[in-house]
């Protein structure tokens, strides 16, 4: 979701916020630079544990599969025993499995360690956005953007932090990792008081049931393909841009600062002047011409294409998510967990893909089928749109609410 009126009312109480949405909000960043941090060490972690790039790229895997499969399962959990305890479960977890990612002697061993991160950081992030939305000052709309803007600090921050650390060691930044999320811990701790437990408790299959919304699956299938593309850039780009930890860091740094500022910023004008399927298009399109790029250029157009995808990723994360949220008459959190488990095993299946192709056919080939990948959500978004009719009108009501004076 996003924030349609950064700069109107709710925008100015955004940094007047209580201690307890601060601490989730570090949390929050703490998770988000997971997904970025092992990216400058991939091939550091190859040759150290003498693995091939298919091999390493099945951190990704093991971490996604996990975290889409338990995103089933943290809204049965903590309608059962709080957001509160549901927070700290995932976030000990995160420190757990961190701190053994860092003891690892194989690429098995930090595969299954990082199968196990994924378990925490699915039942954190699943739980922090609602958290924030309850505790914060400002109403909704300020915390959205909060949550966004912790979103984009954390996936712009996890290149530079692997880089920095791995630099010294691959394993200094799973270490760094839990650390930090030990901090995370005690603040959310001390800090978070007075979360009830939802006085409905939720239903196993209450996700799948919601995808039972044309609206719904619509998205999630269409995000499926669009986050294999995505996952294709972050997890194989490393290993052809033959650069050392820092170089490789700095470039996704470059990456994420654009994922941040397209997510908060350009995707709301974009939604205002296209609508939000509109948007979808443009931004899909966008990444067929960057995927494309990658394959046909040398160092330097690898370099280019890869940090402007990022404006497309911020664009779709924020677009999508939304609409997701707001396409069905599913509880958002229900809806968000359904669209999560189908959209993330298109981050699953990407990096083992990639590399494979990578490794035994051509290492432009991964990009061709990420490029074929938006594509054919382009295809169903156009197939499925009297699905997302129901768009326009939410559309329409932010216009609305952007011409309403501050």
């Amino acid at each position: 979701m996003t924030a349609h009126n950064p700069e109107g009312s709710s925008g100015k109480n955004i940094l007047k916020q209580p201690a307890a949405v601060w601490a989730t909000a570090f949390a929050a960043v703490i998770a988000f630079m997971g997904i970025g941090l092992v990216d400058p060490i991939l091939p550091s972690i190859a040759k150290g544990l003498e693995a091939t790039p298919s091999q390493v790229s099945l951190l990704f895997t093991s971490y996604f599969l996990v975290t889409a499969v338990a995103m089933l399962l943290t809204g049965w959990v903590s309608s059962r025993i709080g957001a509160k305890r549901t927070l700290l479960a995932g976030l000990a977890l995160v420190v757990l499995f961190a701190s053994l990612a860092g003891t690892s002697q194989t690429v098995g061993q930090l595969v299954g360690f990082r199968a196990g991160w994924g378990l925490g950081n699915a039942m954190f992030v699943a739980t922090a956005l609602a958290v924030i939305v309850g505790a914060a000052s400002g109403g909704a709309e300020s915390a959205i953007l909060l949550y966004e803007a912790a979103l984009g600090l954390g996936i712009s921050a996890g290149p530079l932090l692997g880089a920095l650390l791995g630099d010294w060691h691959w394993r200094y930044p799973f270490f760094g990792t839990a650390a930090l999320m030990a901090v995370g811990f005690i603040l959310i701790a001390t800090l978070l008081r007075g979360m009830p437990k939802p006085a409905v408790k939720a239903r196993l299959s209450d996700p799948l049931r919601a995808l039972a919304h044309g609206g719904l699956s619509t998205t999630a299938v269409t995000a499926l393909f669009y986050n294999y593309a995505f996952f294709t850039v972050l997890a194989f780009t490393p290993f052809i841009l033959g650069m050392n930890a820092y170089g490789i860091g700095s470039v996704f740094f470059g990456w994420g600062v654009l994922v941040a500022l397209s997510s908060v910023f350009l995707a709301p004008m974009l939604q205002r002047r296209l609508g939000s399927v509109g948007t979808m298009h443009l931004a899909l399109a966008f990444m067929v011409v960057c995927q494309i790029g990658i394959a046909l250029s040398g160092h330097g157009g690898i370099i280019a294409f890869t940090v402007a995808t990022g404006l497309a990723i911020g664009v779709n994360n924020t677009v999508f998510t939304e609409a997701a949220m707001e396409v069905s008459d599913a509880p958002r959190a229900t809806a968000s967990a359904g669209y999560n488990f189908v959209r993330w095993m298109g981050a699953a299946l990407a990096p083992y893909i990639a590399s494979k192709l990578g490794e035994e056919v051509s290492v432009s080939l991964p990009y061709y089928v990420g490029a074929a990948c938006c594509v054919v959500a382009m295809g169903v978004l156009f197939l499925r749109r009297r699905h997302l009719a129901g768009l326009d009108a939410v559309d329409a009501d932010h216009e609305r609410l952007d011409a309403v004076p501050a």
